[in-house]
């Protein structure tokens, strides 16, 4: 490939990478599967590398960066970020209205109001030239690299306008919440208070990877200052931002009159509940901008909008007790005990309290009247406690561990106490229950019952013991048959032949969530993970300081160094093997049918992949290869209609040579 072909290409990849996020991130209709995607990404990648005077920032490889920040720099804002006036009743409405019209509004537009971090965003020639925080409205921060990572923001306009400066807001969505508070939970780390303080403690991250895995979204909301457009109202820029490939705030409304838009109000208070995204209010906004410069504004809040501000529903109730759970990790977490509300449409009875400072901080003791809430319409918490019962005394979560009764203690970097015996039957029930888990080693039939019982008749002390079980053990436990212990072993033996990535990702090592396989990729076995210096797991793509010494750390623990070693002499996987062959098929769908002469399907399916293209089970205009041999049926014909290219297993042995 010459540097004109290769010019070709990343345009052509560049449109087509683009394309696929804006229909994904902003219509919600992806056009392109996860493995198509990445295929087409990882050839824009090779072609950067190998021509990397192409490359440039707002290429679609260039949403995530690798390179920590020591310091945000300074922004200042050329058009001050304001907040907005707040109202809280429909009188504050109807006197803002009342003062607008007359001053000649006769249009308004209704927004829901998103709770997130308020960014700027600034294109010069349609390229995404900087991105930043509010900060106090007149200097924020730059955070262009963490703001590339959201899939949503455009890098490059649909046009080339001389200079745009867009406001939006960056939230984090109720799904990307949940997932975030369960991985924390079970590591043993402080939860998020709720998605706004997520959405900005993830944009603030030095690493911007760790932004990138955190599911961030934004919604733009105004034009801020533009140079080579015009516009005469505010819902007509929103809907030129929506053409140039921003995600708009979502089914904004032009109203005319008070009832209107109280009405309008009244209709998202009642549906944000169901909203996959949090909000904490309405905005009213005069659409007139030539009026809007009129207006004006005080010194902290425009005169031409307010954001009416809904109630967060919360209910008493009484706290009965507060439970200690012990995670795998040995983290104590302190669970409140209530008597059941109903919030947001579900019963809620319990709350995780978090840590000791939480708890000293509210002053929350057994007995109390609490206030509860769901954190982004989600997570249950507490409050606040808003009347102490009679003689009732400070909560402390103890300094020994409820479960094994060993020492407790403080971690030196957060507020999270930990039982230190690494014995302590419930690290080990929740390390098993980990080890056999459907994304670790995924052995069937070892549930959390299964895994008590084991515990309890002193069968296992570790995962280790899993393979030292027999039949005549199993049996003797109670409501265990023959033919279920046969098949449980069976199971235990099968995850020896296991991928080392499971292996890795099994041994719970705090942070390495998915990222094992790219530990195999980079040392080949686990020797050569163990081997690794700290500094040459900080270099492996995806990884930061704090994971690689939390690896570096996990592998030089006594006792992990021993289980490991245990593991190897029962027979388990060690060694990793790239199925990878070359990446000659990359980017490219295959449809097989019929009957090929000598390949069956599930083999010419295994070479397809290894040679990184993918099979699809049926013909469309995405498929750019039908692999056809006799009796080949509709496949073949719809091939036919859609002008894909048709070929023999002749022809495709020839591809891959």
């Amino acid at each position: 490939m010459d540097i004109n072909e290769a010019k070709k290409r990343i345009s052509e990849l560049t449109e087509i990478l683009e394309k696929a996020n804006h229909n994904y991130y902003d219509l919600d209709s992806p056009t392109l599967e996860d493995d198509e995607y990445d295929a087409f990404m990882r050839e824009l990648r090779k072609i950067e590398q190998d021509f990397p005077e192409l490359l440039s920032e707002s290429s679609p490889s260039q949403r995530v960066g690798g390179s920590a920040l020591n310091t945000f720099e300074k922004v200042s804002h050329t058009v001050q970020m304001a907040s907005l006036q707040d109202v809280f009743s429909e009188n504050e409405v109807r006197a803002f209205y009342e003062r607008a019209v007359e001053a000649g509004a006769s249009e308004f537009t209704v927004e829901t109001k998103i709770d997130g971090l308020s960014v700027s965003l600034e294109y010069e020639n349609g390229v995404l030239i900087r991105g930043s925080t509010r900060g106090d409205g007149f200097i924020g921060e730059n955070i262009t690299a963490n703001l590339k990572t959201i899939r949503s923001v455009p890098l490059k306009l649909a046009e080339d306008v001389s200079f745009l400066e867009v406001r939006g807001e960056v939230y984090m969505p109720k799904e990307s919440f949940k997932k975030l508070c369960d991985i924390q939970e079970k590591n043993g780390e402080p939860l998020p208070k709720n998605p706004r303080n997520a959405a900005a403690g993830s944009l603030r991250q030095k690493d911007s990877k760790i932004t990138a895995e955190r599911g961030l979204d934004i919604f733009c909301f105004n034009i801020q200052q533009a140079r080579g457009v015009e516009f005469e109202t505010h819902s007509e820029s929103l809907e030129y931002l929506n053409k140039q490939g921003f995600k708009v705030v979502p089914d904004f409304r032009v109203s005319k009159t008070l009832d209107e838009i109280l009405a309008r109000i009244s209709e998202i208070g009642k549906m944000r509940l169901s909203l996959p995204f949090d909000i904490d209010g309405a905005v009213v906004k005069v659409n007139d901008l030539a009026l809007r410069a009129e207006m004006g504004a005080t010194a902290k809040t425009p005169k031409w909008a307010v954001a009416f501000k809904y109630p967060p529903e919360e209910k008493e109730t009484t706290l009965n007790s507060i439970e200690i759970n012990v995670g795998r990790t040995g983290a104590l977490t302190p669970v409140a005990i209530f008597d059941t509300v109903q919030l947001a449409g579900t019963s809620v009875s319990r709350a995780v309290l978090h840590n000791q400072d939480y708890i000293s901080e509210k002053d929350i003791r057994v007995g109390d009247r609490i206030v509860v809430r769901k954190a982004g319409d989600i997570i249950p918490e507490v409050v606040r406690s808003v009347l102490h019962a009679d003689n009732s005394e400070p909560f402390y979560i103890p300094s020994v561990c409820p479960v094994c009764n060993s020492e407790a203690v403080r971690d030196e970097d957060d507020a999270v106490i930990r039982c230190k015996n690494i014995n302590c039957p419930a690290q080990i029930l929740h390390s098993i229950e980990h080890f056999a888990s459907r994304s670790a080693m995924n052995i069937d039939g070892l549930g959390e019952a299964i895994v008590e019982q084991l515990i309890n008749a002193a069968l296992v002390h570790t995962v280790a013991d899993l393979y030292t079980l027999d039949i005549q053990s199993l049996t003797a436990l109670e409501r265990f048959g023959q033919k279920s212990a046969e098949n449980l072993l069976s199971a235990i033996e099968r995850s020896k032949q296991n991928e080392l990535p499971r292996l890795i990702y099994a041994l719970g090592i705090r942070g390495i969530g998915g990222r094992a396989a790219l530990l195999c990729e980079k040392f080949g076995d686990m020797d050569g993970i163990m081997a690794a210096s700290e500094k040459e797991i900080s270099e492996i793509d995806g990884f930061g300081d704090v994971l690689a010494k939390s690896v570096y750390t996990s592998m030089r623990e006594p006792h992990r160094i021993e289980l490991i070693n245990r593991l190897k002499e029962l027979g388990l996987n060690m060694k990793y093997e790239s199925k990878k062959v070359s990446d000659v098929l990359s980017g490219l769908t295959f449809v097989i049918t019929g009957t090929l002469p000598t390949l069956k399907r599930e083999q010419a399916k295994e070479m397809i992949e290894q040679r990184g293209g993918k099979c699809s089970g049926s013909v469309s205009k995405k498929t750019n290869y039908v692999l056809a041999g006799e009796e080949a049926g509709s496949k073949l014909t719809k091939a036919n209609e859609l002008g894909i290219t048709v070929i023999s297993e002749e022809q495709f042995l020839d591809m891959i040579k």
